[in-house]
């Protein structure tokens, strides 16, 4: 067995994949339904008016309008009016 590896190899340049999550459509754009607003792991914002969310958490658009983001019993919630 050998005790020490080949050269030039490294056991540690790796990374993972970035996985391009925030805010998509922000306060006071325009957004149509099916637009994705935000993009979450776990529920940093929540949907409001106009809004869903996805299995992944995505949240986004049900109704054209305004986004909007407010707080409601200190959580951020999203709507689109």
């Amino acid at each position: 067995m050998a005790h020490k590896t080949g050269g030039g190899s490294t056991r540690k340049n790796r990374d993972s994949i970035s996985k391009r999550l925030g805010v998509k459509i922000w306060g006071g754009a325009k957004a149509e339904p099916g637009n994705i607003i935000i993009r979450q792991k776990g529920n940093k914002f929540y949907p409001g008016v106009g809004t869903q969310q996805g299995n992944d958490y995505t949240i986004f658009s049900v109704v054209s309008g305004k986004v909007e983001f407010k707080k409601k019993l200190s959580k951020r919630v999203v709507s689109v009016v």
